[in-house]
């Protein structure tokens, strides 16, 4: 059973129960995956993004058309499992649980999943800024919400601009921002970064850090930004 089937089928037995939802939601996964370490961490980045992207369109006030393309282009699922993926997204949008309670909540079921290593909380916000940004630009009170989420995950200020960097452009200071080097730093400084993040980006790091098969669009989008950030620098470096 894919990972989406076996949330809706949590789901629908949750609602037949006329139980909480999603505070339901999380004791079921804790206990359905306790000894199965890698799909917990899976499951627990699939609830994350559905249910974090729901909870931010509701910040935001307005869900455009481009932000629902683009949490499809973010989250590949087959067309069967659309009810699935969309009562989820729905029940998150609808509880009256802040974002804040629920984005800490995400982070514990996160560590459980991860023994204490959270490295996929920052795909996580990486692909909510790729959906926030997907009408041209990034919303004050999206920034807001996704800097106070990067908070509760534990993430650094300066993890957290790494990411901003990649979908808030900053002109030729943003590409050494996507980067995470310094325009004084040497190019072959520089260019040694650059591989180092094709490297951690490739597929089988990813799923080493918990994304599932179904998100992996979004380390595609981010080797975009890192390609034309390196190719930004290196042709300035060059003239």
């Amino acid at each position: 059973m894919s990972i989406i089937s076996t949330l809706g089928t949590l789901m629908r037995d949750i609602a037949a129960q006329g139980l909480s939802a999603l505070e339901t939601l999380f004791e079921r996964l804790r206990a359905l995956y306790d000894r199965d370490a890698e799909t917990r961490r899976k499951v627990a980045f699939s609830v994350a993004m559905i249910a974090l992207a729901a909870k931010m369109a509701k910040a935001d006030g307005v869900v455009s058309q481009n932000e629902i393309t683009a949490f499809r282009r973010v989250f590949t699922f087959p067309p069967d499992e659309e009810r699935n993926v969309f009562r989820l997204y729905d029940l998150a949008r609808q509880d009256t649980a802040g974002f804040e309670a629920y984005a800490s909540k995400l982070r514990g079921l996160c560590s459980h999943s991860c023994d204490g290593d959270c490295g996929m909380l920052t795909e996580v916000l990486d692909g909510l800024f790729f959906i926030a940004a997907a009408d041209g630009f990034v919303h004050e009170r999206e920034l807001t919400f996704l800097h106070r989420v990067g908070e509760i995950f534990g993430l650094s200020e300066a993890e957290f601009e790494r990411i901003k960097a990649r979908h808030v452009h900053g002109g030729q200071g943003g590409d050494y921002a996507v980067l995470g080097v310094a325009p004084t730093d040497p190019i072959p400084v520089i260019r040694r970064r650059y591989l180092e993040l094709v490297r951690e980006n490739h597929p089988d790091r990813l799923a080493a850090r918990g994304v599932p098969q179904e998100f992996m669009s979004i380390a595609v989008e981010r080797m975009k930004a890192i390609n034309v950030a390196w190719d930004n620098i290196s042709r300035v470096q060059a003239a």
